[in-house]
């Protein structure tokens, strides 16, 4: 059938509604599978870490624990990641605050723990310009 034989008549190429008008007819797919769950808002990892290290410091203070090996054999992590996470302690106290006081979100965070290191190796004065550039770089 060719494009004439089928207009012929005015059937061959009219639109009929197949649904009534009170209807919404859409054109996109339905969802396949099951929908994902929406994701809880949660406290960033890195305030998490540095709620640890004031902890773990507060143990050590307290003889509660005797070393950061003993740490790290409870919480099942080697020594060297417990340093890693007490460093976050020679942060400024600004940047502390900034990071415990950061709202629980869905997405990540601007800086993680692994960004804060070098930042803690710096004078304090320091510390806050190259806190204040990673900001600004995320």
């Amino acid at each position: 059938m060719g494009p004439k034989v089928a207009f012929r008549g005015g059937s061959g190429g009219a639109v009929t509604r197949q649904v009534t008008a009170n209807r919404i007819v859409s054109a996109a797919p339905e969802p396949r599978g099951r929908p994902r769950p929406t994701r809880e808002p949660r406290t960033p990892h890195v305030a998490e870490l540095l709620r640890e290290a004031v902890e773990w410091r507060r143990q050590l203070d307290a003889a509660e624990v005797m070393n950061q090996a003993e740490i790290a054999r409870r919480e099942g992590i080697t020594r060297a990641r417990v340093t890693q996470v007490l460093r976050m302690l020679l942060l400024a106290p600004e940047i502390q605050q900034h990071i415990l006081a950061m709202p629980r979100a869905i997405r990540r965070p601007a800086f993680t723990e692994r960004a804060l290191r070098p930042i803690a190796k710096l004078d304090t004065c320091h510390q806050i310009d190259a806190f204040k550039s990673l900001l600004q770089d995320s």
